[in-house]
């Protein structure tokens, strides 16, 4: 006889802080590869203590000969009510005290064939009813400026590889879910080649769920420093830092526009430098330009933002 949801919480009941020594752990374990990539530059490293125990531990490194910027940020908070962009698809959860942990993760690296990419991975824990509704979200995703299929092949293979393990659906319903959620609706485009996107996620339990999360946690630096590695060297000069920094502007305008995470964090009261640390150091926005038609930089629109099943080709 399946279990009810009141029973199946009473079974497997919901361990913020597993989750929470899970993300801090992963952020130590990305900040010391990054900057172990980097050779240079290291992360400035705070620990900032909120009201009723709350913490934030922003990790943000600059100008080094890799990495142009990297923000590695981990919070726990707590507060009165939900946030509206927390509660926009859950009304029902509105006024509701809650505690939230998150780690994000975003790298603009200098080369500008070497991708930029980011990862956010989330855990609310909800008072509703005397019965705690609680959910997982987030997932990872890459933002090239030039691009080259084995990359994106790697990059999606790995994605589907941390999925695996639970469910043939899995990787396909998040990848789906990323290409929907990382694109710029006014201008018709994607922000990168996608990767994995969840929202509101408990399938199975809360140890399955974690379980999940904590593959894809896991799953991310293999993904992405064997594309660092194969591309770090590569010669590049002002063309290509141009495009970069003109299609770092896309970037921009997604996380200022529409990013869920971004008004989350203003609308919650975090510290503003905190919240804005995933924004690129150097950005250009260029009136109605257009490359070259056959180009790389063309061929970066025209095929690789095309959303495409990259497991298949």
């Amino acid at each position: 006889m399946a279990l009810s949801a009141s029973e199946a919480r009473q079974i497997d009941p919901p361990d913020i802080r597993a989750v929470r020594d899970y993300f801090m752990g992963l952020q130590d374990a990305i900040v010391d590869r990054l900057a172990a990539l980097d050779g240079s530059a290291q992360f400035s490293r705070d620990d900032i203590a909120g009201v009723n125990g709350a913490l934030a531990r922003p990790r943000v490194l600059s100008d080094g000969p890799l990495i142009e910027k990297s923000a590695v940020q981990f919070t726990y908070s707590l507060g009165d009510r939900l946030p509206p962009a927390a509660t926009d698809r859950n009304p029902e959860l509105a006024g509701r005290s809650f505690q939230a942990v998150a780690i994000s993760v975003i790298v603009h690296p200098r080369n500008p064939y070497v991708p930029t990419t980011h990862m956010n991975l989330r855990f609310f824990l909800i008072e509703h009813d005397a019965r705690p509704v609680w959910y997982f979200g987030g997932g990872f995703d890459l933002t090239p400026y030039y691009g080259f299929e084995e990359d994106c092949r790697h990059w999606h293979r790995t994605a589907a590889a941390a999925c695996q393990p639970f469910g043939c659906d899995v990787y396909a319903t998040m990848k789906t879910n990323c290409d929907g959620y990382f694109r710029l609706p006014h201008r018709d485009e994607q922000r990168g080649i996608g990767g994995l996107f969840l929202d509101d996620w408990s399938r199975g339990g809360f140890s399955q769920s974690f379980a999940l999360i904590r593959s894809i946690g896991d799953h991310f630096l293999p993904a992405y420093t064997p594309i660092v590695l194969r591309r770090r060297d590569q010669p590049w000069g002002e063309r290509e830092r141009d495009f970069q920094c003109y299609r770092r502007g896309r970037y921009a305008e997604f996380n200022l526009a529409f990013d869920r995470g971004t008004r989350y964090g203003l609308q919650s009261g975090r510290r503003i430098e905190s919240v804005l640390a995933s924004l690129p150091p150097q950005v250009t926005w260029r009136y109605d330009w257009q490359p070259e038609a056959g180009s790389a930089e063309a061929a970066l629109t025209d095929y690789f933002l095309v959303p495409k099943d990259w497991l298949a080709t």
